[in-house]
Formats: C-alpha cells, structure tokens, sequence
C-alpha cells in the first residue's frame, strides 16, 4: 500500500507542477560505505520522468525535443542532462530553454535511478537496461557503478574522477528499497564544499583589476556576508554578475569568523535555477 500512496504523490506533483519527492545525498563524513556502489557524480541538471514528461527536480517542466524523448519508458526515471564535464553553464541554457534548440543533440540523459521500482538497486537498474535493450535511444545512458571494496578504494576513485574534471562522487548503499528524501544510504563525495549566495554588492578592483569588478559582497542562505573575490575570469571580472542574482561558489571549510575559506565563484545560476535545480 506505501509504494502505491508513494505513486500516487508523484504523479499528483507532476500534474501540479509542485517539487517532485526525490532520494536526496547526504554529505559523506568517512562512513564506512565498504560493499556500497560509487559512481561519478555529474555535473548536469537533474531530470525526473514521470512516464510521461521530464520536470526539474523543483517541478518545471522540461522542453526537451520529441526525439529526445523517443522511447521512454511509460514507467519513472531519474537521471542528469548533461553534456561534458565542466559544461554547467551551457547545460543549463540549452535544457531551461522555453523553445529547444539544436544543441540538444549533444545532451545525454545519464539515469542513476528508477524510483518507485521494485527490489533493491540493482534491481531497479537493471529494469532499465532492460527496457532500453528493448527500446534503444541514443540519448540515454546508465550511469555506471562500481563496487567500493574500501574506503581506499573511494578515495581513489574521487581522485580519478576529479583528476579528469569530474565534480565527485556518489556512494549508495545498494540492498534497500526504493526510499525518497535525504538518506544515509546516499552520499555525495567531494573535494570541496559548494553553496550559494545572493549577490548584494559589486566592489571595484584595484591594481590590474582596476576598471573591472574586484569582488562581489555575498549573502549565504544562513545570512552569512563575505566576499567572494576568487574565481573569477578576465571577461567575468569586466561583466560581473548583477545585484540580486545568485551565484555558486565552492569553500574548503570555515574560518573562525564563520566565513566560508578560500572561496572561489564557480558560475552563476539562471533566474529559472533559484531554487536549485542541481546539488
């Protein structure tokens, strides 16, 4: 009866347009995840099928082109739009894009899960690779997993991945059921730590950044003020992000004034993204 109400708010969310119930990461602090699975985490924007559309995670509707979305299955996917490693920003304009353009042809949808399926992760996997046997499309792909025998062994794939300009890893624990929200059995793995900020000021440079903007005064979800300085290219620097948009910046950490260490901007997010589309 559970998997059934679980079913029915889903689908009920996607009529609305409302935030559909996802499995959420939680942030990996060395837990033991021995016998998990690990696979690349990409830096896309997530896409969940209903068996009938694909929406954000927050619940907007993706316009992605008919041919994209050719032999889906009538069944839920959950899965990244993503293009290369390093590619946010342009995958973020093609796949929030009111009108599609052609530049979906270089987009891949990645599926690392198919909620609401029956039996463990694996399971939920192969169910599928099996439709897409069947009903081929050159879109879609599965992420790949791979048996983490150690915490060695994770760490070792994290450098591989970051080494060629990957954003992390996922770890999942593969014997459970389908569950939605943030688990213990999910984890994200990174090098650094990623958030976000409201731009409330654009400070001028000095020195070669003279004429150009120097930094940005930034507001953190939890009122946090700093400025973030770092990261930033030339042409950025003479085309700053404007006041009031929202930028994403990665941190290692936090100094003794709470104020995020050796922060540097990663891109800025479209209006569309506010509520944060991508983890």
């Amino acid at each position: 009866m559970k998997k059934y109400l679980l079913l029915i708010v889903a689908f009920s969310a996607s009529l609305l347009g409302k935030k559909p119930v996802l499995q959420e990461a939680k942030v990996f602090h060395d837990q033991n995840v021995t016998g998990w699975v690990m696979s690349e985490k990409l830096d896309g924007i997530r896409g969940y099928w209903d068996g009938r559309k694909l929406y954000t995670k927050n619940g907007f509707i993706i316009h992605a082109p008919k041919y994209f979305l050719d032999h889906f299955p009538p069944f839920a996917l959950d899965g990244e739009l993503w293009i290369g490693r390093g590619m946010y920003e342009t995958i973020q304009s093609v796949v929030l894009d009111d009108t599609p353009s052609e530049k979906w042809k270089t987009v891949t949808y990645n599926i690392f899960e198919v909620p609401y399926a029956e039996g463990n992760f694996r399971q939920r996997l192969k169910k599928a690779y099996r439709w897409f046997m069947k009903h081929p499309n050159k879109f879609v792909k599965i992420i790949p997993q791979y048996d983490c025998h150690s915490q060695s062994d994770l760490l070792k794939f994290l450098k591989r991945v970051v080494s060629q300009g990957g954003e992390g890893v996922i770890v999942k624990n593969p014997e459970p059921n389908y569950f939605t929200g943030r688990s213990d059995w999910v984890l994200k793995v990174k090098k650094y730590s990623d958030a976000e900020g409201k731009v409330l000021q654009i400070n001028p440079g000095r020195g070669k950044y003279a004429g150009m903007m120097g930094s940005l005064t930034v507001q953190m979800k939890d009122g946090t003020v700093f400025k973030l300085g770092n990261g930033f290219t030339m042409k950025e620097r003479l085309h700053p992000p404007v006041t009031g948009s929202v930028v994403t910046f990665k941190y290692y950490g936090w100094t003794k004034q709470h104020k995020p260490k050796f922060a540097s901007f990663l891109h800025m997010r479209s209006v569309t993204t506010l509520e944060g589309e991508i983890e």
